[in-house]
């Protein structure tokens, strides 16, 4: 008779070997300690203990650390040993799928180009975590400026870099002057032949790995031949945990009207806005996307 072990029972992960240990010495089965945590109200299953166990798994998550807490207690093991050995979380919660963000098929084949033309994959191994955009208006009513600041992650190995774009369905337009604030360095730019997509390679000071985060600046400035804008927005291709578009009005061009519009991939809902005797208007989802939060505005009746 030869005796083998598992190979999940000889891993190196110091989480794993510690609850083994802990276990042995405590001279406990699996399916009594789960007993005992199901009575504390930690209804963590067998199977989950065992992948613990042999290091198949890691605990995640606000219920499975306070079932560690409790295999803490049960052990015998003072409180906070077996939780030392799991340092920071590898998730990066929950992503949801990525898709274009508006319904144009036209605009998505234009943005695949840019992103090829950028050397960019598509989709990109990155989303926005928080993203808040703002948009200065001018005494002409006019989008005169407009600055984003962004939570990026990475949702899969390690990214240098991300693409930033500025659609205008329907509307050819030169390209916008895209600049990077903080966090980085604009290392490439694209214009589609339709004039409806622009963007840049935003390159960060440092790789960023999974499921690690960075935060990044960047600003938007349009040249003196730049179409009447008087709408803006922001879209993200996967659910993000909280978007920001405030919008802010010169004094001298308040609006007579304002509406928000919220694109998906299925479609568009719109919304009357007021400044409520305000300069701006701000518009906030959270977990939020695929799609796009846009403002619109007016002068005399609305067309």
């Amino acid at each position: 008779m030869s005796i083998g072990s598992d190979s999940k029972e000889t891993g190196a992960d110091p989480f794993a070997g510690a609850l083994r240990d802990a276990i042995s010495a405590k001279q406990i089965t699996l399916s009594r300690l789960q007993e005992r945590l199901r009575a504390r109200g930690n209804r963590v299953s067998l199977a989950t203990l065992s992948y613990w166990r042999s290091g198949a798994r890691r605990p995640e998550g606000a219920q499975s650390l306070a079932a560690v807490a409790d295999l803490e207690s049960l052990l015998d093991l003072d409180q906070g040993f077996l939780t030392k050995f799991l340092g920071p979380t590898n998730r990066t919660g929950p992503l949801g799928p990525s898709r274009f963000p508006i319904d144009e098929q036209a605009i998505e084949r234009a943005a695949r180009d840019a992103y090829a033309a950028l050397g960019a994959p598509y989709p990109d191994m990155s989303r926005e975590v928080t993203t808040h955009s703002v948009t200065d208006v001018d005494a002409d009513g006019n989008v005169a400026f407009c600055s984003t600041r962004s939570i990026v992650q990475s949702t899969s190995g390690t990214i240098t870099a991300t693409p930033f774009l500025e659609l205008t369905p329907g509307v050819n337009t030169p390209a916008p002057l895209i600049s990077a604030v903080s966090g980085g360095r604009i290392s490439a730019r694209y214009s589609h032949p339709s004039g409806e997509v622009h963007g840049v390679l935003f390159e960060f000071d440092a790789p960023v790995t999974a499921p690690k985060t960075t935060v990044v600046e960047w600003s938007i400035s349009y040249p003196p031949d730049y179409p009447t804008m008087r709408e803006t927005g922001h879209a993200v291709a996967r659910q993000c945990r909280e978007l920001l578009v405030w919008t802010r009005f010169h004094p001298d061009a308040l609006p007579d009207w304002c509406e928000e519009r919220i694109e998906t991939p299925t479609g568009t809902t719109v919304a009357e806005m007021t400044l409520d005797g305000g300069t701006s208007v701000h518009q906030v989802r959270r977990a939020f996307g695929p799609g796009a939060i846009e403002l619109a505005w007016g002068y005399g009746p609305r067309g």
